[in-house]
């Protein structure tokens, strides 16, 4: 089939991808299934090519893209050239086969509907187009529509290089739809699996897929019972005309009640469910219905479909702010199967275990999807047998293990050798393996942390437990966080070593002027000119040099830089230092002088053991950070060795750069003998899957890892609210509104404001890479607005009515898309 140019519907499944593109592959599979598909056939994308080489267009096509040309010259290019007679000739007696009547003409490129990327209306489709010239004419400008500047700005976001797409394009026998829409067989804004959304409207379904009407929207459960009805605000529908073409209608009377009847529900949520069995994962469903039968007319996977809400425990509601807190940032495939699986989390697995407890594995913790973390699940950690004598081992190792002297330890010492080991290695000077054995040294070298604190923590918490206890006793019980704060650690040296740098800038005229004119990204190059900023610069490196090893986001992940690797964030700091600094109080010393005060302590012994007991506690609370503080310090050389085998990669055409190596596994660079010198199919192989896990990391863009709303108990008042439509992808965002009317005013909107709008098309969704939310008068979940919203991870409110009305130009406001509200801020 390599070379066929035009072929029916039924021959064409799955596999054929390349030859009949997203929309012709996955229509195929549907008939050979048996579903209710209009019958059609897929001019496939050898034809495409036939037209490039015959008509002499793949030449001129690759010196458009080098030159980077207009793609208004792309699609002219395509317009104008001949259809060569064979190709002609077979679209002809295709569409004969049809019948010769009206059909419709959808693009299906060789792209769409990848893992993670549905190109939802970003090629172009064409309805009830009658007669053979005018198929010939919409084939032509569907091929040409790849070429749109929506559908190039699209693929480069999703990783696609551009010069290896094709179109095909799919003609079915148009249907005459009374009712037709948009079906989810699962929620695609909540996740809930046990929900089939539907977006309903009169006549053809491209006005509901296209945002152009804000249709009915329905919530079945899997058996097909209704759930939820949101009728429209108004009835509007596009029609199929006797003629050819389309026309657009309004009745302006809203329908109060459900237009699809039980019987119709029930028969559309089993073909969802039907079709989400046969392709295996939630499906993205448009479908018609004309004389009382139902058809089909694409099904795609749903993309950026959150998991399915989680139903957490007290426990877990109570341990989860504390694992969110790690975890704002969706961590790389790197990040989890090595710092996280060898270092920090074979802490927490080491330390559970010590008291005889079972901490669940990383697969429970950070569960997957094509190799991508999906979501956290705050863990429920299981006792043992061993949990009976846990009281026993805790107070053996408090007893032996003082906090106040953890640094004499001889375990510490061999860290900080072990630190200095990893810093002397260079790892460009070594073999591969080399810098893989340099990588798993790091992880050895932090077990020394772990074991550390395996010894000393008891003595932490127990010194707590009983300063609480006896606080609790004298009636204090308040005082106890106050009483341990202000411990000395390193982090409040590296504190005080920030506020000595920002006495340097406020000391000198010329960088109190440098650090007010300039952002903090401006300011590493600005200081890096002139003798007079010499000082400043010395004293930045020696910071750097002390803490420079401290994480940037979180301690959890390897792939975030660090001080070092970011220094323009410690300038940001610096420069937020800059001003005077504000009241504040002593808290400690307050709160002992409140407690001295107590009648009891007048007792010498008794005020003596209290006070022991709160420089025990203080001494527990600086090893705990100060134990965080030295772990931090495998970082740096722990980065250098994985961005040297990205590096390495790199060169051989792997990885686009060198940061890509996070979007591989640990096993994964060290099964390689050499990636430096990988075989072609392997190099390959290894360039797919980290362009399918960066696909897959867009996807779930805005998907936080854990709801922060599952965490608390809260309530949702609907007062208070400017606006209120459906929720079409979740998040909050706030900022000033910009109303956008029309394609004329594209260039007003600034990065970070919210696009108001009355209706949106394919081709406003460039907006969406610059705008913080967006809000919508009309249109549903199943609108393109509402897909590449949900993939951007952006907010969406669709179907307010009144957006552009009620909003005005500069007003602030926080758009909540999951609850589908609009605020004043």
């Amino acid at each position: 089939m390599d070379h066929q140019t035009v072929g029916p519907l039924e021959e064409f499944g799955a596999r054929d991808l390349a030859m009949a593109g997203g929309k012709g592959a996955n229509l195929g599979e549907l008939v050979r299934a048996g579903f209710p598909v209009p019958p059609g056939f897929v001019i496939t994308t050898a034809a495409y090519r036939t037209l490039l080489g015959e008509a002499g267009l793949g030449a001129s096509l690759t010196a458009l893209l080098a030159a980077d040309a207009p793609a208004a010259e792309l699609r002219q290019l395509l317009r104008a050239a001949p259809v060569p007679g064979q190709l002609r000739e077979g679209i002809a007696a295709a569409y004969a086969a049809l019948g010769s009547g009206p059909v419709a003409v959808r693009s299906s490129a060789t792209a769409e509907d990848l893992p993670g990327a549905a190109f939802a209306g970003q090629q172009d489709t064409y309805l009830n187009i009658l007669g053979e010239s005018a198929v010939l004419r919409a084939v032509i400008d569907c091929w040409a529509s790849l070429w749109t500047d929506r559908a190039i700005s699209y693929r480069q976001r999703q990783g696609i290089e551009a010069r290896g797409v094709a179109m095909a394009v799919v003609v079915q026998k148009m249907v005459p739809a009374d009712t037709a829409g948009v079906m989810f067989s699962a929620n695609p804004v909540t996740g809930e699996r046990r929900e089939i959304v539907i977006d309903a409207g009169p006549g053809l379904g491209e006005a509901v897929v296209s945002g152009e009407v804000t249709p009915d929207r329905y919530v079945l459960d899997l058996a097909g019972r209704l759930r939820g009805f949101i009728p429209a605000g108004h009835r509007m529908g596009v029609l199929a005309k006797s003629q050819g073409g389309t026309t657009t209608t309004t009745s302006g009377v809203p329908q109060a009640r459900p237009g699809l009847s039980s019987a119709q529900l029930a028969e559309l949520a089993r073909l969802a469910v039907r079709a989400q069995g046969h392709f295996g994962c939630p499906q993205d469903i448009e479908w018609a219905i004309a004389d009382g039968r139902i058809y089909l007319v694409q099904a795609r996977p749903i993309t950026a479909l959150p998991p399915q809400p989680l139903r957490l425990s007290p426990f877990q509601r109570l341990v989860g702010p504390f694992f969110l807190e790690m975890f704002q940032v969706r961590p790389y495939p790197l990040d989890v199967s090595g710092w996280m699986q060898r270092g920090i989390l074979a802490m927490l697995h080491g330390m559970a275990g010590s008291v005889g407890v079972s901490f669940p594995p990383l697969q429970k913790l950070l569960p997957e999807e094509d190799g991508v973390v999906l979501r956290l699940v705050p863990p429920v950690p299981k006792p043992t047998v061993r949990t009976l004598a846990a009281p026993f081992s805790l107070v053996r190792r408090a007893r032996r293990y003082d906090p106040a002297r953890w640094t004499k330890d001889h375990r510490f010492a061999a860290f900080l050798a072990g630190i200095g080991r990893l810093k002397a290695q260079d790892p460009r000077a070594l073999p591969w393996q080399g810098v893989i054995a340099l990588a798993e040294d790091a992880f050895a070298t932090m077990r020394g942390i772990t074991e550390l604190r395996i010894s000393y923590l008891p003595a932490v918490f127990l010194s707590q437990l009983k300063l609480r206890l006896m606080l609790l006793l004298l009636g204090k019980r308040k005082l106890a966080q106050a009483l341990i704060a202000g411990a000395q650690t390193r982090t409040s040296q590296a504190n005080g070593a920030l506020e000595q740098l920002a006495a340097q800038v406020r000391s000198s005229q010329e960088l109190t002027r440098l650090f007010t004119r300039l952002q903090a990204g401006e300011l590493l190059g600005a200081l890096e000119q002139g003798q007079e900023f010499a000082d400043f610069r010395s004293s930045l490196r020696e910071f750097l040099a002390e803490y420079g090893h401290r994480e940037t986001v979180s301690v959890v992940l390897s792939s975030a830089p660090t001080w070092s690797d970011a220094p323009d964030v410690v300038l940001a700091l610096i420069s937020s230092m800059t001003g005077d600094r504000p009241p504040s109080t002593d808290q400690t010393g307050e709160a002992v002088q409140d407690l001295m005060r107590h009648p009891a302590l007048r007792i010498p012994a008794l005020r003596r053991r209290l006070l022991a007991d709160v420089a025990t506690a203080k001494a527990g609370m600086a090893f705990r950070e100060d134990t965080h503080f030295y772990a931090t310090m495998v970082l740096p050389p722990l980065r250098r060795s994985l961005l040297d085998l990205g590096r390495r990669l790199t060169e051989t055409g792997v990885l686009a750069e060198p940061g890509e190596v996070h979007n591989l596994r640990f096993e994964e660079l060290s099964a390689m003998h050499d990636g430096g010198a990988l075989p072609a199919a392997d190099q390959e192989r290894y360039r797919r899957l980290v362009l399918a896990r960066a696909a897959k990391r867009r996807e779930l863009e805005g998907i936080p890892l854990l709801e922060p709303g599952s965490l608390f108990t809260r309530s949702r008042s609907g007062k208070g609210a400017l606006l209120s439509g459906t929720p079409a992808s979740r998040g909050q965002a706030k900022g000033t509104v910009r109303i956008i009317r029309g394609p004329e005013e594209f260039g007003l909107l600034r990065s970070g404001e919210i696009l108001v709008c009355p209706y949106t098309n394919p081709s406003w969704t460039p907006l969406f890479q610059r705008a913080a939310a967006v809000v919508v008068d009309l249109g549903g979940i199943g609108s393109h607005a509402a897909i590449v919203a949900r993939e951007y991870g952006i907010p969406a409110v669709m179907g307010t009515g009144s957006g552009t009305r009620t909003l005005v130009d500069g007003q602030t406001v926080i758009v909540d898309g999951s609850a589908g509200r609009v605020t004043a801020a």
